[in-house]
């Protein structure tokens, strides 16, 4: 045992001077690399799977619906101000040469908030578990039950914002305006043609006049994301030549999942709509539009 943890330990830090493979990786790369120095696992579940008391060995929890949320204002899920968000990374034990794995007991779907967070405030060394917990769990790999273990030692962790990866609604209306720019919707199609009710009350129902839609469902098959080229195949229809894309979806959670497919995809001019439709379908002067939506399954 103690022959593998060396070998896991020189395979990280080897790994701390090069690259991530990508934002994206898969239990085989995680297992032989847990426990060993400089990795750090964030269990980012929300909503029912955010208690669950079974978790990957080691797995600190990055709390989306808690601590990592601004709970200030009335949008759900709200990005933190840096200062706040730093403090809570260094209470996780994260620093700032650390390589971060976020998860989600779901599959893949609030770990890619967790994931555009981070690099939201200038974290680069960050990838999703493709699969998530279902993943871990279906390649017969460890788990653990109880509560996650207290961290032993806060980290460095430095926070810096990068503006333009988490926008507000004044962008997306620019953004809606710009021939160089596509918004895209995450969202189911019947909530974006505002033929099925919001979940939220008090919603408009429709979408965005000028957005178009591509359910995040779509972009993964069996809990996973899509490979590459059927990525590009389900983005390039709807964005066409612009290589600027602001995601939206109803609480800015979903957005991130098209961030992450984008980023695979191949795109690096990206924004995630922090209010989504939390906000842009509140009763206002924000224009909507009903009907069917563009883009359709991937085979």
């Amino acid at each position: 045992m103690a022959t593998h943890r060396t070998r896991g330990r020189r395979a990280v830090n080897g790994h701390r001077r090069g690259p991530l493979p990508g934002p994206l990786v898969g239990t085989d790369w995680v297992a032989p690399r847990l426990g060993t120095a400089g990795l750090v696992v964030l269990d980012a579940s929300i909503g029912a799977h955010r208690d669950a008391d079974e978790r990957i060995p080691g797995a600190r929890p990055f709390d989306i619906d808690g601590a990592l949320s601004d709970h200030a204002g009335p949008l759900p899920h709200t990005m933190p101000d840096a200062r706040h968000f730093g403090r809570e990374m260094r209470a996780l034990g994260v620093n700032d040469g650390d390589t971060v794995v976020v998860y989600d007991a779901a599959g893949i779907y609030s770990s890619a908030r967790a994931w555009w967070m981070l690099r939201a405030m200038g974290f680069d060394r960050a990838a999703v578990l493709d699969g998530g917990l279902p993943a871990w769990r279906s390649a017969g790999l460890p788990l653990e039950k109880g509560g996650p273990v207290p961290v032993q030692r806060p980290g460095d962790f430095t926070a810096r914002p990068r503006p333009g990866l988490i926008v507000g609604s004044d962008a997306v209306t620019a953004a809606l305006a710009d021939p160089a720019s596509a918004v895209l919707d995450a969202r189911s199609r019947d909530r974006f043609s505002g033929t099925a009710a919001e979940p939220r009350p008090g919603l408009r129902g429709g979408h965005m006049p000028g957005a178009v839609n591509l359910p995040f469902g779509d972009i993964q098959q069996h809990g996973r994301m899509r490979p590459p080229a059927q990525l590009r195949a389900a983005f390039s229809p709807l964005a066409g030549d612009r290589r600027r894309l602001v995601l939206s979806c109803g609480s800015g959670v979903t957005a991130c999942i098209l961030a992450l497919g984008a980023a695979l995809a191949g795109y690096d001019e990206l924004a995630v709509y922090d209010g989504s439709w939390s906000e842009w379908g509140l009763p206002s002067d924000r224009p909507v539009a009903t009907g069917p939506g563009s883009g359709g399954p991937l085979s």
